[in-house]
């Protein structure tokens, strides 16, 4: 359990994460803070390798066959100093960290810690051995970006039976198994397929995922790949009728993927629906790059000290049309990388259908 001014957050047994109002807070035993604090992160993301044999087209890390692992005692320091500092989930990432032959072991010093470990995979290396060996994961996410070519048409190379593979190794270890599923002009027509063969595959969940320009993907050619308006209003119809009816199965979608959903998805109510936490990098969200050093997110490369300020101060007091939006609360300005990599600094998402139709109206006719 952990204080806050609200009252507290639990986390379960079954490492579901709750928060309580103050009375019920106190009558667990924990007096909720009085103080204005600066939240410390829920879930933090940990990078541990820049080593990857896939180069993929729009890696946000850039990770690349020759990179190098963070070294272990490093690792292990940071998850120590996390835990000390409240935090609840750390999320591994890379590179590829199936490479690191200690990656069970850095789970279980989480474990230890009292931190909840999840982890990223391409599934690259996977094998009945090495799914074992990650037992103590909450849960492994592999990353498959479609059926029917649209696993090659995203990341350049064919790879959508690796990933199948790598699930059916876990599945069979009894690790619990999320698939991630990066959203692009190419591949978003087949996302009703690939949450049906999501499912098939013995997942318990989908995280549809934005394409983001960080790392190889910030480059002319984000433009080309980035979702359409259309493709998001069309997008945004496909959850709407997936929202009912998927027994237990949980399709979930990435906080940068709110504002792109405003049209179809106008109320904060039904985003709710799809796990939507609203952006909380620099807030409940965090990451520790391969340095050491903290940020509001994975994908955010920027100088580490003035990207948290700029992430807070932005969310406390965004300018119109945000200020004035009624998913404030959900989207909280949108994705601070789009408008970063559009030369606009920390500013509403420029793709967001609202904040065009905002500055379109102001235009002089």
């Amino acid at each position: 359990m952990r204080a806050e001014p609200f009252g507290a957050w639990v986390r379960l047994d079954d490492d579901t994460l709750v928060a309580v109002d103050r009375p019920l807070a106190q009558r667990l035993g924990v007096t909720p803070r009085d103080d204005d604090h600066a939240p410390a992160p829920l879930e933090v993301h940990v990078s541990v390798t820049s080593r990857c044999p896939a180069t993929c087209d729009g890696c946000y890390q850039s990770a690349h066959r020759d990179g190098a692992d963070v070294p272990a005692a490093s690792l292990r320091a940071s998850l120590d100093a996390l835990a000390v500092e409240g935090v609840f989930t750390v999320a591994f990432g890379g590179g590829e960290p199936l490479l690191r032959d200690d990656l069970g072991d850095l789970a279980a010093h989480a474990r230890a810690r009292g931190l909840t470990p999840v982890v990223t995979t391409s599934g690259l290396g996977m094998t009945p051995a090495r799914a074992a060996s990650l037992r103590a994961f909450a849960q492994v996410n592999v990353s498959h970006d479609g059926v029917d070519g649209g696993y090659a048409a995203v990341r350049g190379f064919e790879g959508a039976a690796v990933a199948e593979r790598a699930i059916a190794m876990l599945r069979a270890a009894g690790v619990e198994v999320g698939v991630n599923h990066v959203l692009t002009q190419r591949n978003v027509g087949g996302v009703t397929a690939m949450i049906e063969r999501a499912r098939a595959l013995g997942a318990r969940e989908i995280q549809l995922l934005r394409y983001k320009p960080a790392g190889r993907a910030a480059s002319i050619e984000y433009l080309a790949r980035r979702l359409t308006p259309a493709q998001c209003a069309e997008l945004g119809a496909t959850l709407r009728s997936l929202a009912d009816g998927l027994d237990g199965f949980s399709v979930r979608v990435d906080c940068a993927l709110v504002p792109l959903l405003a049209a179809a998805l106008p109320d904060a109510a039904t985003l709710a629906r799809f796990g939507v936490f609203g952006c909380e990098a620099g807030g409940h969200l965090g990451s520790v790059r391969r340095d050491g050093t903290r940020a509001g997110c994975s994908f955010d490369d920027g100088d580490a000290a003035e990207g948290l300020a700029a992430f807070r101060a932005f969310v406390a007091a965004p300018p119109e049309p945000c200020a004035s939006c009624p998913l404030r609360a959900v989207c909280r300005g949108g994705c601070k990388i789009v408008s970063r990599h559009a030369g606009l600094g920390f500013a509403p998402d420029p793709e967001c259908p609202r904040v065009i139709a905002h500055h379109a109206a102001a235009e002089p006719s």
